[in-house]
């Protein structure tokens, strides 16, 4: 298996912090003298989770996704009650390991699909054990 490994983290919804968002957007062209700022306060969590029984968050560990934006160290929110679907990202455990992977879903079978070329898919068969954990819904990055 390559090397790679999840960190799995429990969202805490008893505490909900809320921040303060510029309520017009952030211009990515000229800004406007014009325009007073604007703010209300939102919390992530509300933004980013749909199901809170079902979500959980990890930190990826690894390269094998980056050509999915999916870096070393970035955190990503999963859904366990979300459907696999070909195409879409999953965290799955096949064989004893976590992993994150692209599903390819073919009629008579399934790989798991990196997004860096120096990694090979993997094909999942009859001997594999594999179990489609979650389906990865946001990434949070640092920038």
């Amino acid at each position: 298996m390559q090397d790679e490994k999840l960190i799995f983290f429990n969202p805490n919804h008893d505490v909900r912090k809320q921040i303060h968002m510029a309520q017009e957007g952030v211009s990515a062209g000229f800004p406007s003298p014009a325009d007073d700022f604007k703010e209300l306060r939102i919390s992530i969590d509300q933004e980013v989770v749909r199901n809170e029984e079902a979500t959980f968050y990890a930190r990826v560990s690894g390269e094998s996704m980056q050509g999915a934006g999916l870096d070393d160290g970035d955190l990503l929110v999963i859904d366990r009650s979300l459907e696999p679907q070909d195409d879409k990202i999953a965290v799955c455990f096949i064989d004893g390991s976590f992993t994150v992977k692209r599903l390819k879903v073919d009629v008579d079978c399934v790989y798991l699909m990196s997004e860096n070329k120096n990694y090979k898919p993997i094909k999942v068969t009859e001997g594999d054990e594999l179990l489609i954990w979650g389906i990865v819904t946001y990434v949070v990055k640092k920038v």
